[in-house]
Parts: structure tokens; C-alpha cells; sequence
């Protein structure tokens, strides 16, 4: 009891010298009991530091489904930004946790949010920070726009030819992207893919060209 009394007495969001307060050090370590209790004793779910994030970020990034649970069930918002203009679903795409992402989808969080710097989608991230093959399927399976352009009019698939990603390219073909999609300087995945000289990716578009019939796609 005495612990409770001298809890109440100090402010319980004062963050430390890294500007993390106790919440988003339980937060982002998964400690599910602090977390809770801290939140009962009012810590602010959606306080920021200095970059921006919030609790609810760290802990999707740590993939820490528990506490993102409870922090979710005293108000934590999916749909704000931190100073990079990314959200809880950017951050959890970042940190490749296919599982939460399934559930946080399922628990309202936008599988097409765009953040405020490049207009990436969680896929765009996807496709332009990790390349993760688990990832990218999930956001799919969840009703990702495949088809979503950059501030620059890049797709996930133009994106994935840049990257040199043959499994993920797979995944998008596979997947129905559509290789006609040009950027704002008129260029489509086939153009960039000419322009990398990767032999590799090369084939694989022109056999899914061929084999799906697609036309207006200029080829050498």
C-alpha cells in the first residue's frame, strides 16, 4: 500500500533522459502486469516522445501483442503519426510481425494508411524497408491494395524490381499486380526492370506477360 501511496505522488508520465516514459519502457519490453498497472493509475496511452511514437508503436515494433492488447483497450489510437509520419502498422510491418499485423487488421487497424512522408501503405513500406515475404502476404491476405502508388507513382511491384526481390515479385505476379502502372515520369515495371539489367527479373515478368496475355507492355 505504501508502494501505491508514493506511486500516486509522482507524475507518472515523466519520461526518463532517452524521453521514454514508464509506459513505453513496459510497453516495448512486453511487460504486461506494469502495463496494466500503470494504465489504471492513468499514464497517458497516447503520450509521445520526442520522435513522435508513442507506446503503442514501440510495442508493435517489439511485436509484443500483449501489451499492445491492454493498450488498445484504454484507447491506444492506430491512426496516429509520429514525427516521420508513420503509424502502429508501419511500425509493426517494420519490426515483421505477420501474426499481430493479422490481428490488429482485425482490430481496426488500416491496411492501406499511408504514412505523411512518402504516401507508403504498409505494403509500400513493406516492399521498400524489409522485403518481407511473410509480411507481404499477410497485408494481402488482410486486403492491402496491391496496386497502391507512392508520392512518386511507384508500386509495391516497381518497388519489388528495384529491390532485386525475386520472392516477393513472385508473390505480386502471383498475385495479379498489374505490370502496366506508370510512375509520374511514365515508366512502368517493365522499363525499370530493363533499366536495372537483371536478367532474372526480366524473365520472370516476361513469362507472367506471356502467360496471363497482357498487351501494351513494351518488350525488347
Amino acid at each position: 500500500m505504501a508502494f501505491l501511496l508514493n506511486f500516486r505522488e509522482v507524475n507518472i508520465d515523466t519520461p526518463d533522459n532517452l524521453g521514454f516514459t514508464a509506459l513505453m519502457q513496459a510497453a516495448k519490453k512486453g511487460d504486461a502486469d506494469m502495463t496494466e498497472l500503470l494504465l489504471k493509475f492513468g499514464a497517458d496511452v497516447n503520450q509521445k516522445n520526442e520522435s513522435g511514437k508513442t507506446a503503442l508503436m514501440l510495442a508493435c515494433f517489439a511485436g509484443e501483442k500483449d501489451t499492445i492488447k491492454l493498450l488498445r483497450e484504454y484507447g491506444a489510437k492506430y491512426d496516429d503519426f509520429d514525427n516521420g509520419g508513420s503509424t502502429a502498422i508501419h511500425w509493426a510491418v517494420d519490426g515483421g510481425h505477420p501474426n499481430l499485423i493479422d490481428w490488429m487488421i482485425a482490430d481496426g487497424a488500416d491496411p492501406n494508411i499511408c504514412d505523411k512522408h512518402s504516401s507508403w501503405t504498409p505494403l509500400l513500406r513493406c516492399a521498400s524497408v524489409s522485403g518481407n515475404y511473410q509480411v507481404a502476404s499477410c497485408l494481402l491476405r488482410e486486403g492491402a491494395d496491391i496496386n497502391c502508388q507512392d508520392i512518386d507513382g511507384k508500386t509495391p511491384l516497381m518497388i519489388t524490381v528495384l529491390n532485386k526481390n525475386e520472392q516477393l515479385l513472385d508473390l505480386l505476379l502471383k498475385r495479379n499486380a498489374d505490370c502496366k502502372i506508370t510512375n509520374k515520369w511514365g515508366k512502368n515495371v517493365y522499363d525499370m526492370a530493363l533499366a536495372m539489367e537483371k536478367r532474372g527479373i526480366i524473365q520472370r515478368l516476361d513469362k507472367h506477360l506471356d502467360e496471363k496475355g497482357i498487351k501494351g507492355v513494351k518488350r525488347v
